[in-house]
């Protein structure tokens, strides 16, 4: 393991290059970043060249394009001609396509027609860790079922149970869809309410009203989502009470529940394959046996794009925060570690495709090419501190892990605390490219953002409440068209966060053991 002193030199980034790459990856020139789009397009050839010039060596089989790797992705967008229609005795509702449900397709058709029964499922979950099982072995194959998002609630006899207060990935709708998958459903409706979703209408209804994209082949015939004000009165109608059915999921001995009527769905989709690139170059270790081992830092290109609508002024979403901060910092990195290589290999990753459900990084993990077993940790960088430089560095996710061990001797070598612990009742943990890793059973965490930290912000060094303000104003502005980059931000709490991810990078990639998942963890569990 590296002494105090010896980390404290491995990290000197410099503010200008970081800033340079941070302007231009937001800049309207490339158009947002967005997936399938010429701006995507851009970004990622702009951080294949800039890799290149900073000497990382390429882990591409292909001479053509080294340090592109492509990711075969599905757009999918739902027509105006689709329909949805729930029938039983006493007649047919039509439920209006935006306002009270949202509907669309991930099979990669472009036509779906059915007619299928519709069951209530509970939460949707099957987990052995948990001992739970919605699906009780009850063939759902050809039905539509409905579910709830979240986790079930713990109880004063299982305070614990699906992390207590915090959500799991078992409560994330992608959880939620790729379970209904499995099952063989016709499809699957996720109820919506604020508080169980933990955002609002306006979130699901702009992601279904644009197009949609998953990895190419698979996927459900019917993805789509059920407001509460509408599903509600409906089932009251058939003598159903949604309060009791909610009721009843919270308990494990509950079994799929019959609602007795049926939904008839058309779906017309516009459908296309698009090639993606995830961008990759390494630092080879310099250990004879050690550097066959490799840490990863990660930090997604992409952000929303260019949205055109006809009769509107075109919106470019450039995606400054989220996440040109992190894809930046990454190429800072990487130049630094060029010039001090680690007895391991530093891998530095730009996923593609993460505002689309963390495409790119589950694309990585599926076909990795440096191998998952050699891969001790990742490190990923998301929507930065761009405010001031902060006291406190956030570590939320790495106590699941030894990790977080090594992230308290990196912030001790940097005079810095570790920020308060917050539930992490939005789920945030499942939310960022390094979960993929983590669910194939790498250990890894999203390193110090001050952007979403639970109810609380980190402890700015100067003007704190200024600071503070200025935190709160950008939850405003995410995944909007302002999150835009000024040139007039105090990048220093950037380059922090940065210069601490690097170092805890060099602990990993050069102490004798490594990173370990806590016992009990689920992750722990997975062989790579």
């Amino acid at each position: 393991m590296l002494p105090t002193k010896t980390i404290a030199q491995q990290t000197q980034l410099k503010e200008p290059v970081l800033r340079a790459h941070l302007s231009y990856l937001a800049d309207d020139l490339l158009e947002g970043r967005g997936t399938g789009q010429r701006g995507g397009d851009l970004a990622a050839r702009y951080l294949a060249t800039q890799a290149q010039i900073i000497g990382l060596q390429s882990l591409s089989k292909n001479s053509h394009l080294p340090y592109l790797h492509q990711v075969s992705i599905q757009g999918s967008k739902n027509l105006s001609t689709s329909s949805i229609q729930f029938e039983a005795a006493g007649g047919i509702f039509s439920p209006q396509i935006g306002p009270e449900v949202l509907v669309g397709s991930s099979n990669g058709k472009e036509a779906v027609d059915f007619t299928a029964p519709v069951v209530f499922v509970g939460y949707g979950i099957k987990s052995l860790e948990e001992n739970w099982d919605d699906y009780k072995n009850v063939d759902l194959r050809g039905k539509v079922v409905v579910m709830m998002v979240n986790d079930p609630q713990p109880t004063p006899a299982e305070p614990n149970r699906f992390g207590g207060a915090a959500m799991t990935y078992y409560g994330r709708w992608t959880y939620k869809f790729e379970e209904a998958a499995r099952q063989g459903v016709a499809g699957v409706l996720l109820i919506h309410t604020d508080a169980s979703a933990s955002y609002g209408w306006n979130v699901p209804q702009t992601s279904f009203t644009r197009e949609r994209f998953s990895l190419a082949g698979g996927g459900n015939s019917l993805e789509g989502w059920w407001a509460e004000h509408s599903i509600k009165p409906y089932l009251q109608q058939r003598g159903i009470d949604l309060d009791a059915l909610r009721a009843k999921a919270e308990q494990r001995d509950f079994t799929p529940i019959d609602l007795n009527f049926q939904v008839t769905v058309h779906l017309r989709s516009q459908v296309r394959r698009v090639q993606q690139f995830n961008v990759a170059g390494a630092v080879l270790g310099t250990d004879p046996k050690l550097r066959e081992e490799a840490v990863i830092y990660s930090s997604h290109w992409d952000h929303l794009g260019k949205i055109e609508e006809a009769g509107k002024p075109v919106q470019i979403w450039n995606g400054a925060v989220d996440n040109a901060t992190g894809a930046a910092a990454l190429l800072a990195m990487a130049e630094y570690a060029v010039k001090h290589p680690a007895k391991r290999t530093q891998i530095f990753l730009w996923p593609a495709a993460e505002e689309q459900g963390l495409i790119g990084s589950l694309a990585y993990t599926k076909n990795p090419p440096w191998p998952l077993a050699k891969t001790i940790a990742d490190l990923n960088l998301d929507s930065m501190n761009f405010v001031a430089k902060t006291k406190d560095i956030g570590v939320a996710g790495s106590e699941r892990s030894t990790l977080y061990a090594s992230a308290k001797k990196a912030a001790k070598a940097m005079k810095l605390k570790i920020a308060k612990s917050v539930p992490d009742l939005g789920g945030a943990y499942y939310r960022a490219d390094h979960f993929n890793f983590a669910r194939a059973g790498v250990p890894a965490f999203n390193v110090g953002s001050a952007v979403f930290s639970g109810d609380g912000y980190f402890d700015f060094e100067h003007n704190h409440d200024a600071a503070e303000l200025k935190m709160k104003h950008f939850k405003q502005d995410y995944h909007t068209v302002r999150d835009r980059y000024d040139p007039s931000w105090d990048l220093s709490g950037m380059l922090q966060q940065a210069e601490f991810t690097l170092r805890l990078g060099y602990l990993l990639a050069n102490d004798a053991k490594v990173p370990k998942w806590k016992k009990g963890d689920p992750y722990g569990e997975i062989k790579r």
